[in-house]
């Protein structure tokens, strides 16, 4: 699943004008996986807020999350 996942942004992003190697690019596919893993640690936290009958405030807005523009 992963691989196939890296493959795709890697794919998106060779595509863009001006990169020649994965040099180039390595930085903002550093960042999406960032953005994707902070997504997924906030779930986990809702998650265990909702099970301890807790509310949980997400540290991004609603604009900025991954379901919201990554698709």
């Amino acid at each position: 699943m992963f691989e196939q996942t890296f493959k795709r942004i890697d794919n998106i992003l060779r595509n863009e004008a001006g990169t020649a190697s994965e040099l180039d690019y390595v930085e903002q596919t550093s960042w999406i996986l960032f953005l994707k893993y902070l997504d997924d640690l906030e779930k986990e936290k809702k998650t265990a807020a909702d099970l301890a009958g807790k509310t949980y405030k997400p540290i991004l807005s609603p604009e900025y999350r991954w379901e919201k523009w990554a698709a």
